[in-house]
């Protein structure tokens, strides 16, 4: 069932978090995943004003979405990551009618 990460990032070193995103995609990709929606800019319709930069990320499942996050290539990322950024990443299994 397809999966999305969601991830809410506030990014503290933007040169930094640029070196993250410069090697992210490809492992996302390698993955079978796909970028559906960015923004740092996100419009708040209930609860709390959101500032923080939102990421979704489309997967073909949870599992291979785990994949994707315990992988070689995006614990590198992560690792450039880690000094640039604070967040939140969460998967949910997507809502399929039927």
């Amino acid at each position: 069932m397809p999966a999305s990460v969601i991830a809410r990032v506030d990014i503290t070193d933007r040169q930094q978090y640029l070196k993250y995103t410069a090697i992210a995609p490809a492992a996302i990709i390698r993955y079978g995943g796909r970028v559906i929606a960015r923004s740092e800019d996100p419009v708040t319709l209930e609860g709390p004003e959101e500032r923080r930069r939102i990421i979704i990320i489309g997967f073909p499942s949870v599992e291979r979405a785990k994949e994707w996050y315990d992988s070689p290539e995006y614990r590198q990322a992560r690792e450039i990551r880690k000094d640039a950024a604070a967040g939140e990443l969460i998967v949910v299994e997507e809502f399929v009618p039927g």
